[in-house]
């Protein structure tokens, strides 16, 4: 069997020697100045490389995946079966899939570490070729999961992982580096082994202990970013470990699949005192229509002054219930969102905007009742240049908002809930709203 490798790095490089032990002939091609491996016939050009190949291994690294595909579509034989390997985006495996043809195209993702366990690494397999694909893997001694399925579900699958692998290892960091700050690493990596080797009991353990005792482990978690800190440790993860746990323990207050919605009716103000007037933007991002209110979630986007690129990208990507909070820097030179804009994002659900900047278009968008809030109109229109980011904490009138925060605006102004005190706010305003219901049909009756 002819084999063609794309990509030399140190996972090409594994698997081209693992293709080789089975003794099929493999082809390598790499740009860079990387070794050959033994036993593998280097190509001068894409086209070489795939020229009569039966499979072709793509290993290039995500940034470089579509590129790599676009080098060699037009080269590669009739028969030939392309496996993209690359870590990478659903999305990007999709648009692989149609340079090459869907066909002839696998989507592998590789579950483990190559380094460890070579070509015989465990793989899932998605794609109209997985089936083909597959038996190659196998012949290299590997566990294949082939899900079938459309180009980028595989990859899925990998990504999904990488949210319990990527996070257990950056925590894994994180804790070593502040028991050698402590003096204590080896005692730390001790504690770590033991809790890691008890299989699903200890997974479910470690679950449903989160979930009962959330309150209490986020004080624990608070407590233990202040202590990193001391010893000159940065606690990214363990800062965000107590934000998970504030979370879980602010849902069980009020359970909801999505709290947002819950927000309807109550006042901007009520919400406001319930909070100790905390998240409140300041009054010159205001109502640029009576009567406009919305609540839903942040929809975050960073931009340069009077350069709306940034929030093209985000309203395409929002969904129902999404609120764009923008970060324009307070400039009033050029508008950010206009009406067509406007009905653009109306029509993907997104039920208003929030800009730390200035709109145009005022009356229509009172007419298509779409709620917006900034510090004034212009007329003039924005460049879109970029750059710009979209889903990063943004700071909008003096507020720090975060992606998926609660927001809340009308006639009064605008209040940010961060999304691990919702359930909290929403009893604390509830509260508020009766108290005042109750002091005021008191003043009324002339009691109080």
């Amino acid at each position: 069997m002819r084999m063609s490798v794309l990509g030399l790095g140190e996972a090409g490089t594994l698997y081209a020697a693992g293709l080789v032990a089975r003794g099929w002939n493999v082809v390598g091609y790499d740009p860079a100045d990387n070794a050959t491996p033994a036993g593998v016939q280097r190509a001068d050009t894409p086209e070489a490389a795939v020229r009569d190949a039966d499979v072709v291994l793509s290993l290039v690294g995500g940034r470089a995946a579509v590129e790599a595909a676009e080098s060699v579509a037009r080269f590669l034989p009739p028969a030939a079966v392309y496996v993209d390997m690359n870590a990478a985006a659903p999305e990007v495996k999709r648009t692989i899939a149609d340079t090459v043809g869907e066909s002839r195209f696998a989507d592998v993702a590789v579950i483990g570490s190559v380094p460890a366990h070579g070509a015989a690494t465990p793989v899932i397999i998605s794609g109209h070729a997985s089936a083909r694909a597959a038996t190659t893997f196998e012949q290299l001694g590997a566990r294949v999961d082939d899900i079938g399925g459309a180009p980028g579900a595989a990859s899925g699958r990998k990504l999904l992982r990488s949210t319990f692998m990527k996070g257990l290892g950056a925590l894994i960091v994180e804790s070593v580096l502040a028991g050698r700050a402590a003096g204590a690493e080896d005692w730390v990596r001790e504690q770590m082994a033991r809790e890691l080797s008890g299989g699903d009991a200890a997974v479910n353990r470690l679950h449903d202990g989160t979930l009962k005792h959330a309150a209490r482990r986020a004080g624990e978690a608070d407590a233990a970013a202040a202590l990193l800190d001391s010893l000159g440790v940065l606690p990214v993860m363990t800062r965000a470990t107590a934000e998970v746990h504030r979370g879980r323990a602010d849902a069980a207050l009020a359970p909801a699949e999505d709290l947002w919605p819950e927000f309807e009716g109550l006042a901007v103000a009520n919400i406001g005192d319930a909070r100790d007037r905390m998240g409140m933007l300041d009054g010159g991002i205001h109502a640029l229509w009576k009567g406009a209110r919305v609540v839903g979630r942040a929809r975050t986007v960073w931009v340069p002054h009077g350069d709306n690129l940034a929030l093209h990208r985000a309203i395409a990507c929002s969904r129902p219930g999404d609120v764009l909070v923008v970060n324009g820097g307070g400039d009033t030179s050029r508008a950010l969102l206009g009406e067509l804009m406007a009905e653009r994002a109306k029509r993907r659900g997104v039920r208003g905007i929030v800009a730390d900047g200035v709109l145009r278009d005022v009356s229509e968008l009172e007419k298509i009742g779409f709620p917006a809030w900034a510090r004034g109109a212009c007329p003039a229109g924005p460049y879109k240049n970029g750059p710009g980011q979209v889903d990063v904490p943004v700071a909008v009138g003096g507020v720090v908002v975060r992606p998926g925060d609660v927001v809340v605006g009308d006639d009064d102004g605008v209040i940010v809930i961060p999304a691990a005190e919702a359930a909290a706010s929403l009893l604390g305003g509830r509260a508020v709203e009766a108290d005042e219901a109750q002091r005021r049909a008191a003043i009324l009756a002339g009691t109080a």
